[in-house]
């Protein structure tokens, strides 16, 4: 079995030149590729000078993380493709676990390794953690982390199981899946394509996997920080295309319930003096509002599958009922 890891790199000249001798030095059997979306810091020029092993991919625009992987995936010749973050550090074998799970499961069509923060190792990763889930109204949380409250890594996720969605930062995906489900969703940009993916993945009767024997480490926020309100801008606004497109059911009775939602973080952003925030959650529902024809459209055209969500509400269960932890 043939993987590509493959790294997305806009303007990180600092981050290849810290985390990808990692990659370098433990991928033993796979191909190293940098896809780089039109850098203007002089990432190529270094890489060319300092990793002449890895293949160098130049996408002519920066399309964010939806298009630029979009493009460079499509010169890359692998049966499974891993869409590896610029500031992740991998570690020792990190790989094998991966592969012998492919081998083994041939239902098994997209995996996440183990996602650790390395700024503080001893706890899981925001973006990922130990594998993501979904709750009925679209919003994401992991095995691991839920909302800001992240979980120390004591072996409890150690397991292999299944999973509704992998983390972006570190996703496995045969290329057989990943052309069957036409890529992502480049209207995305970046934030929550991976998740709609999966979702799409989940309809069409993929599997996705959680293998905890594969551990990563994961900086976070390298591109766009928690504090960026088009970060915020993005996260509202993908997610509510996702669940659009890809949820069964009585689409208007979810949507407006999420929107109402939606409506109180807001507020608590008004309150709090983010007003940038406040705007941005406005912005990402008109947004909605002007793409709600096309995402309807796109709807009618993709499978449904029920039982997505193993908790109705998480933002319930956190807020209300007070369960922080997985």
């Amino acid at each position: 079995m043939k993987i590509a890891v493959v790294i997305l790199n806009w303007n990180g000249q600092q981050l290849l030149e810290q985390f990808l001798p990692s990659v370098m030095q433990y991928s033993e059997g796979a191909d190293i590729y940098v896809a780089d979306n039109a850098s203007t810091d002089g990432s190529v020029a270094f890489l060319k000078s300092n990793f002449p092993k890895a293949t160098i991919i130049q996408n002519t625009t920066n399309g964010g993380y939806a298009k630029g992987y979009n493009d460079a995936l499509k010169q890359v010749k692998a049966d499974v493709f891993c869409l590896l973050n610029s500031d992740i550090e991998v570690t020792p074998n990190w790989l094998n676990p991966i592969r012998s799970e492919f081998e083994s499961n041939i239902s098994t069509a997209i995996i996440q390794p183990k996602l650790l923060d390395h700024k503080n190792k001893s706890h899981f990763e925001y973006a990922g953690a130990a594998g993501g889930f979904i709750d009925k109204y679209g919003y994401a949380y992991c095995r691991g982390r839920i909302f800001d409250t992240i979980e120390k890594d004591d072996g409890q996720y150690n397991d292999t199981t299944s999973i509704f969605w992998a983390s972006g930062a570190c996703l496995f995906i045969r290329k057989s899946t990943f052309e069957s489900l036409n890529g992502f969703d480049e209207s995305y940009f970046a934030h929550f394509e991976e998740i709609d993916l999966c979702w799409r993945a989940f309809n069409a009767g993929f599997n996705t996997k959680y293998v905890g024997s594969s551990t990563v480490y994961h900086v976070g926020g390298a591109t766009l920080k928690a504090t960026n309100p088009k970060k915020t801008y993005l996260n509202f606004r993908n997610s509510l295309f996702t669940i659009t497109k890809n949820a069964p059911g009585f689409l208007f009775g979810i949507i407006f319930i999420r929107l109402v939602l939606d409506g109180i973080a807001g507020l608590k952003f008004l309150f709090s003096f983010k007003f940038a925030h406040f705007v941005a959650v406005l912005r990402a529902h008109f947004s909605f509002y002007g793409n709600l024809s096309e995402l309807l459209i796109q709807r009618k055209h993709f499978p449904k599958k029920k039982d997505y969500y193993n908790t109705k509400s998480i933002v319930w269960s956190y807020f209300v009922r007070k369960r922080y932890n997985y």
